[in-house]
């Protein structure tokens, strides 16, 4: 599939992205999880998108949120 150079170069000017606050949706049907996440750009512009997951990256991701939980809070009991 041949993209546009309009998308093209939205992908290629895209920084980071960073979840919305909006509640996490799952589709039954799909069996997928979509988190909402606003991409930014190197121009200073934002788009919205999702981030779109399976089960077993949800349970992935659960797993390694709890570990960077914990390691957050050693660092604060240890001062940082």
């Amino acid at each position: 599939m041949k993209e546009s150079a309009a998308v093209q170069d939205t992908w290629a000017s895209v920084t980071h992205a960073t979840p919305l606050k909006r509640d996490v949706m799952y589709d039954d049907r799909a069996q997928q999880a979509a988190l909402g996440i606003q991409l930014h750009h190197t121009d200073g512009r934002t788009t919205e998108s999702a981030l779109v997951l399976t089960p077993d990256q949800v349970e992935l991701y659960a797993i390694q949120f709890q570990q960077l939980i914990a390691k957050r809070e050693q660092a604060r009991r240890a001062g940082w």
